[in-house]
């Protein structure tokens, strides 16, 4: 990448990977894409006016340009800067497609190119005018057109370049090319002139450059957040990266009403003592996969994995509606998914699931060096312990007093277990099995 003087600093300079010099070079060309279109519409509506003053604006035509504009002329120099700017444009496409960029050679002969076409155009009206009306006319202001629009090339010595050959130009112009009697308009008004048009250019490369800037940071935050999803989301779940990223270093907790899930395989233990570590975590992961892209169609998410289990919340760290309902329902497709799972392998895994809702305290808990998003309060100790009680009953899935008032009629074929002896309470609670 080339820095604001030019000199190639390598990525290992700047830190910034080959992905994000390929994200930066199809920014680039998508604003050089916006660029060319820009000039062929206004060649487009230049041409049109030119085209309405010659027929509707006779007594203009004659007293400006002497009965001299013709829109041919014009169009000599339109039509073919237009046919140019299209080829142009297609051949970024198809270095966009390859994945490549456009040589840097051909991106200052197309600036000279370009630059040169409000040239002719000068000469035109300095031939029908003469020098000094045709200077103090439109011709010379076109200039700016280019000056301007080169911002989008993101690339400060492209748009010096573009205000030098301008400004060389202008003033070769202004000095040498009197084909009628018109006096000499003098080297400083002419320089003067082309002075202020080099400064625009340099000015433009700087909007430039500045613009190039801010693309490069937004490209590194989004390649940085990218990758911290990436990597973070492999360990918590997605939506919990979504929440820490935007909250920063906040430590807030917060009272949520959650329905709680534990998962666990029953008898995994015993299976995994006759199988290999690979296989074990071959299993297991097999397994993690399906049960957790349910979860992610019902809008839950794994807070923690348990070894062979984990921890899913429906209503934190995103608000959910229904999440009595929602849990419910993916444990019910959890149940079958791993039904489906167990026909013909080699190794079948029981499921077992606890669900209960209530307030927790959700929030970043740890030490100020490490945290960790979780949630905290009896829910979560309870749904661990009716997940347990799966054990007692030869069930697969039960849920609490509470997620059944919460599912009313949807949950017509939930069974009583009545009131239960659940370690840790001195009371007796109510379980109620389903599927």
């Amino acid at each position: 990448m080339f820095g604001f003087w030019g000199k190639k600093k390598s990525d290992d300079d700047n830190g910034v990977s080959a992905d994000f010099q390929r994200e930066l070079m199809q920014e680039v060309m998508k604003t050089e894409l916006l660029r060319i279109k820009a000039l062929v519409v206004t060649a487009l509506v230049l041409g049109v006016i030119v085209t309405i003053v010659y027929f509707f604006a006779t007594e203009a035509v004659t007293r400006v340009w002497h009965g001299n504009l013709t829109p041919l002329y014009l169009y000599s120099i339109i039509g073919p800067f237009i046919l140019f700017e299209w080829w142009v444009h297609g051949a970024i496409q198809r270095h966009m497609k390859r994945g490549g960029d456009l040589p840097l050679y051909r991106r200052y002969i197309g600036a000279l190119i370009e630059t040169s076409m409000p040239t002719l155009a000068l000469a035109l009206h300095i031939d029908s005018m003469g020098s000094v009306a045709a200077l103090g006319f439109v011709a010379p202001m076109s200039y700016f057109i280019f000056i301007i629009l080169s911002t989008l090339r993101l690339d400060f010595w492209l748009s010096t370049f573009t205000g030098a050959v301008a400004a060389t130009q202008l003033f070769c112009m202004a000095k040498f090319y009197h084909p009628s009697a018109d006096a000499d308009p003098g080297i400083f008004y002419a320089g003067a002139r082309s002075l202020i048009v080099l400064v625009c250019g340099v000015l433009a490369g700087a909007v430039g450059h500045q613009l190039r800037r801010q693309f490069e940071a937004s490209i590194k935050a989004a390649t940085a957040r990218d990758r911290i999803t990436n990597l973070f989301g492999q360990h918590v779940s997605p939506q919990v990266v979504e929440r820490l990223m935007a909250e920063g270093t906040k430590t807030d907790s917060d009272i949520r009403r959650v329905a709680v899930m534990f998962v666990d395989f029953r008898s995994f233990t015993a299976g995994a003592r006759t199988r290999t570590p690979q296989e074990v975590v071959d299993r297991l992961d097999g397994a993690f996969a399906v049960l957790v892209d349910i979860l992610d169609r019902h809008g839950g998410i794994v807070n923690k994995f348990l070894g062979d289990g984990f921890l899913a919340l429906f209503g934190a760290p995103l608000e959910a509606p229904d999440p009595a309902h929602r849990a419910v329902a993916a444990a019910r497709e959890m149940l079958e998914a791993n039904a489906r799972v167990n026909e013909g392998a080699s190794w079948p895994l029981r499921i077992g699931i606890g669900i209960h809702i209530g307030e927790v305290v959700a929030g970043s808990i740890g030490s100020p060096r490490r945290k960790e998003y979780t949630v905290i309060g009896d829910t979560v100790n309870f749904a661990s312990r009716l997940e347990a009680l799966n054990k007692d009953f030869n069930s697969q899935f039960l849920i609490s007093e509470a997620v059944r008032d919460a599912l009313g009629e949807a949950c017509g074929d939930a069974v009583s277990l009545g009131e239960v002896e659940v370690r840790g309470y001195e009371r007796p609670m109510a379980v109620w099995r389903l599927g």
